[in-house]
C-alpha cells in the first residue's frame, strides 16, 4: 500500500520521508520493503551526506547486511557513532552481530566483534543515550522495573564480554591486546573511537595499546598488565627501550609496578617491593608521598628478618643502597647504608682486606667524613705501610696524597713518616739520576722531614745526604747486569758532582765501578760499547791502568774489524787513538810497583776532552 501511495513522481515524497518510511518498515520487521524504499531515496535524493541523515541512513543498511550476512558490508556501513541512528535499527544490527559472533567454529569476522562493542555499549549505556529503554518498554508494552533493567545489563553484558573471551582465547591475545579489554573499556569509560574498522582489524582499530595499558591500571588491574608485559618479554633486562610500543605503555607500566611496590612493601616484602619502586623510576615513574614512605620502610626493614644467615648482611646492604639511590637526600636512609656499610668493613678487616676496604670507602661516600669509616681506611693503610718497610707489600703503589692525609690526622705515625722519608729519598736519586739537581735537594729536604727525630738545620748539609743517597743507591744497582752497572756509574758520578768541594770522596767507588763496568762490556759486548763508555769521560787516562789496556784493545780490535771493512781511514783513526790512550800507561804497568806518572800532552781529535 505504501508502494502505492508513493508511486510516480509526487512532490510531496521527500527524502526524510522515505528514511522515516524505511525505519518503520524495519520496526515491524518488513524487511522486503525497507530495501526498496533505500533504493529510491538513493535513486531520486542520492545518499544522504548531512547529519543525522546519513548515520540512519548507514545503520539501516548496516543493519539489512547483518541479516544478509554480509558483513563486510554490514561494518563498512557501520556509523563512527550510532548517536542520531534509529534505536530499533541499531539494535537490529547489533544483535545480528551478536548472535554471529556467537556462532563457535567458523571464522568470525573481527570486524563483527567491533560492531558488538560499539553499539553495545551504545545501547546500554547508563545515561542511556540511545533510549534503549523506551525501545523495550514500547516494544513490551509495559515500563522495565529498575531491577529488571539491572539484571537484563548484567546479563547482557556478561554474555558479549563471554563472546569476545572466546574470541581472544581462540586467537592468543593477551590483555593489552583483546577484544574482552576493549570492551571492558567501553562500558567503564566510554573511551572506544569507532571510525571506519575493516573487515580485518583487531582490537587495537577501538582502542590503542596505550588506551588498554591505561585503562587496566586505573580500574585496578595492573597485574593483569604486567603479567602480560612479563610473558611478552621474559627476558631478565625487561621490555628493550627501542622495541616498538615500549613509548606507549612505560608510563601505564611504571604506574602499575610502583602500585605493586607498595602493595609489596604492605606486605612486608621488602627487597620485592624494592625491586618494583626501583624499575618504576627507571621507567620514567615519579614516586609520591606514599610510594616514598614505603621505600623507607624497605631501607629500614630489608635484611633484618633473616638475622643469623650468612648473606643477611649482603641482603641488607644491597636493599639499602637500592633505597638510598631512590631517595638519594634522606638522611636516615643515608645514615642506616653508612652504619652497615661500616660494620661489613670491620667484620672483613682480616679476612677480605679488599673487600673491607671498598666498603669504608663506599661507606665515605655515602656520608663524607664518618669517623667510623675514615678509621678503617686509616687501618688498612698503616697495615700496608708496615708491609711495605717490611718488605712483604704486593698491592699496588701507595698514594703520598693519603699518607700524608693520615699523617695529618696522626702526626705520630712512625709507619707513615718511615714511608714517607724512604719515598722522598728514591725522589731524590731518581731525580738526581735525570739531572734535576734542584728537584733532588728538594726531595732530599722532605725526606729529611719526616727522619726520626726529624733535620734540623744543625745536621748534615742537603748536597751531602743527597750524595750519600746515591752511593747507597749505586751499591744496591749493581746486580752483575749490564744495566745495572751502568746505573752505579751513572749513580756515582752523580754523587762526585754534587760534591764538587771534595772530588775525590767517591772517586774510588767511581773508578771501581767503570773498571767493572769496561770489564764486563769487554767480555759480553762490542769494542765500540767500549770505546762509548770511555768517551763518556767518566775517568782520565793514565788513572787506571787496567782501564787503560782495556780501551786501548778496544780500539786495535775495532780497527781491525774495519781493515777487513774495507774502511782503511776509519782503522787509521782508531789506530792513532789506541796508541795514545797506550801512552798514557805507566811503562811497566802494575806487576812491577807504581810507575811514572804519565807525561801530560795535547788531547788529539777523538779523544775523551774532544767530546765534552
Amino acid at each position: 500500500m505504501l508502494m502505492e501511495e508513493t508511486g510516480g513522481a509526487d512532490r510531496a515524497i521527500t527524502a526524510d520521508f522515505l528514511l522515516d518510511a524505511a525505519e518503520q518498515a524495519l520496526l515491524r520487521a518488513e524487511f522486503d520493503v525497507v530495501r526498496p524504499l533505500l533504493q529510491r531515496l538513493h535513486a531520486e535524493f542520492g545518499a544522504p551526506d548531512t547529519y543525522p541523515a546519513a548515520v540512519r541512513y548507514d545503520t539501516l543498511l548496516g543493519a539489512l547486511a547483518g541479516r544478509a550476512g554480509n558483513w563486510p558490508e554490514a561494518v563498512r556501513r557501520c556509523p563512527e557513532s550510532p548517536v542520531g541512528a534509529e534505536t530499533g535499527a541499531v539494535h537490529s544490527l547489533a544483535v545480528s552481530a551478536l548472535r554471529e559472533l556467537a556462532h563457535e567454529g567458523r571464522h568470525t569476522d573481527t570486524g563483527v566483534a567491533a560492531i558488538v562493542i560499539v553499539l553495545w555499549a551504545y545501547l546500554l549505556d547508563e545515561e542511556d543515550l540511545g533510549d534503549f529503554r523506551t525501545l523495550l518498554t514500547e516494544r513490551r508494552g509495559a515500563p522495565v522495573p529498575d531491577a529488571l533493567w539491572e539484571q537484563g545489563l548484567g546479563q547482557l553484558r556478561g554474555r558479549v564480554a563471554d563472546l569476545l573471551h572466546a574470541l581472544d582465547v581462540r586467537a592468543g591475545r593477551d590483555v593489552l591486546t583483546a577484544w574482552s579489554t576493549a570492551w571492558e573499556a567501553e562500558c567503564q569509560d566510554g573511551t572506544v573511537i569507532f571510525a571506519d574498522v575493516p573487515t580485518d582489524a583487531g582490537p587495537h582499530a577501538l582502542i590503542s595499546l596505550e588506551e588498554a595499558a591505561w585503562y587496566l591500571v586505573d580500574h585496578r588491574r595492573g597485574a593483569d598488565l604486567l603479567a602480560a608485559y612479563e610473558a611478552r618479554h621474559p627476558e631478565a633486562d625487561g621490555w628493550p627501550a627501542d622495541l616498538p610500543g615500549h613509548d606507549a605503555v612505560a608510563a601505564p607500566l611504571a604506574r602499575a609496578i610502583a602500585n605493586r611496590g607498595r602493595e609489596r612493601a604492605l606486605s612486608r616484602e621488602w627487597s620485592e617491593a624494592l625491586a618494583d619502586l626501583d624499575a618504576a623510576v627507571w621507567l620514567g615513574h615519579t614516586l609520591v608521598a606514599d610510594e616514598r614512605a614505603a621505600v623507607r620502610d624497605a631501607g629500614k626493614n630489608i635484611g633484618r628478618s633473616r638475622t643469623g644467615r650468612g648473606d643477611s648482611p649482603l641482603v641488607r646492604i644491597a636493599g639499602l643502597e637500592q633505597a638510598h639511590a631512590l631517595l638519594p637526600r634522606d638522611a636516615t636512609l643515608a645514615a642506616e647504608l653508612t652504619a652497615e656499610l661500616v660494620a661489613e668493613g670491620q667484620r672483613k678487616a682480616l679476612s677480605d682486606p679488599a673487600r673491607s676496604r671498598s666498603r669504608f670507602v663506599r661507606a665515605l661516600e655515602v656520608t663524607a667524613g664518618d669517623p667510623d669509616a675514615r678509621a678503617g681506611l686509616d687501618g688498612h693503610l698503616r697495615a700496608d705501610l708496615v708491609k711495605v718497610l717490611d718488605g712483604t707489600y704486593t698491592g699496588g703503589e701507595l698514594s703520598v696524597d693519603e699518607v700524608l692525609d693520615l699523617l695529618a690526622r696522626e702526626p705520630d705515625c712512625a709507619e707513615a713518616r718511615s714511608w714517607l722519608g724512604d719515598h722522598y729519598r728514591d725522589q731524590a736519586v731518581a731525580a738526581a739520576a735525570r739531572g734535576c739537581g734542584d728537584e733532588a735537594l728538594s726531595a732530599v729536604r722532605e725526606s729529611l722531614r719526616y727522619g726520626e727525630p726529624p733535620w734540623s738545620h744543625g745536621g748534615p748539609g742537603v748536597d751531602g745526604v743527597l750524595s750519600d743517597l746515591l752511593v747507597v743507591a749505586a751499591r744496591r744497582s749493581d746486580s752483575g747486569t749490564r744495566a745495572g752497572m751502568e746505573r752505579r756509574v751513572e749513580l756515582l758520578h752523580t754523587a762526585s758532582a754534587v760534591t764538587p768541594g771534595h772530588p775525590d770522596r767517591f772517586g774510588e767507588d767511581l773508578e771501581t765501578a767503570l773498571l767493572h763496568l769496561a770489564e764486563h762490556l769487554e767480555a759480553t759486548g762490542t769494542p765500540t760499547d767500549v770505546i762509548e763508555l770511555f768517551l763518556r769521560d767518566r775517568m782520565r787516562t793514565g788513572i787506571s791502568a787496567r782501564f787503560d789496556q782495556i780501551v786501548e784493545t778496544a780500539y786495535l780490535n775495532r780497527a781491525r774489524a774495519r781493515e777487513r771493512a774495507g774502511d782503511p781511514g776509519g782503522a787509521l783513526r782508531d789506530h792513532a787513538c789506541a796508541k795514545r790512550v797506550g801512552a798514557g800507561l805507566p811503562d811497566q804497568g802494575f806487576l812491577f810497583g807504581p810507575g811514572p806518572a804519565p807525561r801530560r800532552r795535547r788531547p788529539a781529535p777523538d779523544e775523551q776532552d774532544t767530546l765534552f
